[in-house]
């Protein structure tokens, strides 16, 4: 799976959101869930080994994951279709979540204990969205908004304005066909 050159990860219970994303390469054509291996894979890798699954629990953590791009894809700036934003209200509303206290008394959601399957996998997904929006770094998890990429990254511009997962890539692509269609427009412009 590629890693864009000029982003670092995303920090904390983000970084579980950023990875979930990013186990599809759109640019590329390449998913790494598309099987119950893949998912028990991906779980054992963020802390979550022991949960089992079922076809599905592939089906919904895959529909899951790209009604929440297309919400990175609005922190950048493109809009949230109607169908994605009622699907995260539905799966995030319904992800039983709890409120825990700390030793230094910060708060923090936390997935509700005896869930199995996609259950388990979303509802951990969803203490990271809370505890992120809470913190306020949820609206720096962007998706590129370069239509064919679509690469989930952590925005740490200080104005947290990046549309490109990479300046030097996605930017540089988006800034040329502006410059290109610029020029095209003023060549093919009204005759003199």
């Amino acid at each position: 799976m590629r890693q864009p050159g000029d982003r670092s990860p995303a920090p904390g219970p983000l970084a579980l959101v950023q990875d979930l994303l990013n186990t599809v390469d759109i640019e590329a054509g390449r998913d790494r869930l598309r099987t119950i291996a893949e998912l028990t894979a991906f779980a054992a890798a963020h802390d979550a080994a022991g949960l089992s699954f079922t076809d599905s629990d592939v089906t919904e953590t895959r529909r899951f994951r790209e009604a929440l791009r297309d919400a990175c894809r609005g922190h950048a700036g493109s809009e949230v279709p109607a169908a994605s934003a009622a699907a995260l209200r539905y799966t995030l509303g319904t992800s039983p979540l709890l409120l825990t206290i700390d030793g230094t008394g910060a708060a923090r959601a936390v997935p509700a204990t005896g869930l199995g399957g996609s259950a388990a996998l979303i509802a951990g997904v969803a203490a990271a969205i809370l505890n992120a929006a809470t913190a306020g770094t949820w609206p720096r998890l962007k998706a590129c908004a370069a239509h064919r990429c679509q690469w989930v990254y952590y925005d740490h511009s200080p104005a947290g304005r990046g549309r490109w997962c990479t300046m030097s890539i996605c930017g540089s692509r988006a800034k040329m066909r502006a410059y290109r269609a610029g020029r095209s427009a003023t060549r093919s412009g009204p005759a003199a």
